[in-house]
């Protein structure tokens, strides 16, 4: 099962188990971010994360912006800003900015 297979799996057993889950995907991309515009990731507080929008300080950004969405049902845009991270001691870092959409799926 490819990762995209997996995501929508996860969705759609959310929804037919009628939990609530976040769907978040990666809109807009600038400069090195660690995955693409159309990467998504599925936030479900029972079984855990599928997917990746880039993981580390980001995904963990969205994640917890995740918990608002689950809450309110308000879709969300939140803007992860890797540039500071240039200046990071790990040689592993990107330095673009990328903007993920967060919404409500499932139950």
């Amino acid at each position: 099962m490819t990762e995209e297979q997996a995501v929508w799996t996860a969705v759609e057993e959310a929804a037919t188990s009628d939990r609530p889950v976040v769907l978040a995907t990666i809109v807009r991309a600038r400069g090195s971010t660690p995955r693409g515009i159309g990467s998504k990731l599925v936030i479900d507080p029972e079984r855990g994360l599928t997917g990746t929008v880039g993981g580390g300080c980001g995904e963990a950004e969205v994640i917890e912006a995740a918990r608002q969405v689950l809450l309110t049902g308000t879709p969300q845009l939140v803007r992860v800003d890797l540039t500071e991270d240039l200046f990071s001691w790990s040689a592993a870092v990107c330095g673009g900015v990328f903007d993920v959409f967060l919404e409500r799926a499932g139950g």
